[in-house]
């Protein structure tokens, strides 16, 4: 395992949390192990690895271009990691507000709905 590869699977377990890696990990086949082994590496061992910003505002970032494009599967799962991040709701909610502002309503009214019933799923009542 290369030194990226590894920096980058502890990056992915600290935001995402050890059970959602375990999950992708034992999902994996030899089909797919050369894409997760590029994400792992890009993804998560160069650019959430990087100190230039924190955490918690990657994770606002990630969340509003998630939106944006509309990756909700993708979005779910960035709401979930906040409680790795330190991302409040009330921030989260205002990175919908400028993906409102700047990609779209819709964009931004599916993302509040996702993020109020992944919000619930995780004990976190608004």
């Amino acid at each position: 395992m290369s030194e990226r590869l590894e920096k980058g699977m502890r990056m992915r377990r600290a935001v995402l949390g050890d059970a959602h890696v375990d999950r992708a990990e034992e999902a994996k086949t030899g089909f797919d192990t050369p894409f997760q082994e590029l994400i792992t590496e890009s993804a998560w061992g160069n650019v959430w690895a990087s100190e230039a910003i924190a955490p918690r505002d990657r994770s606002l970032i990630t969340l509003a271009l998630l939106a944006a494009g509309g990756y909700w599967e993708e979005l779910a799962m960035h709401i979930r990691a906040t409680k790795n991040t330190g991302a409040t709701p009330g921030e989260v909610r205002e990175a919908f507000m400028h993906v409102a502002i700047y990609a779209g309503v819709p964009a931004a009214n599916h993302a509040l709905k996702i993020a109020k019933e992944t919000y619930h799923d995780m004990g976190v009542y608004l």
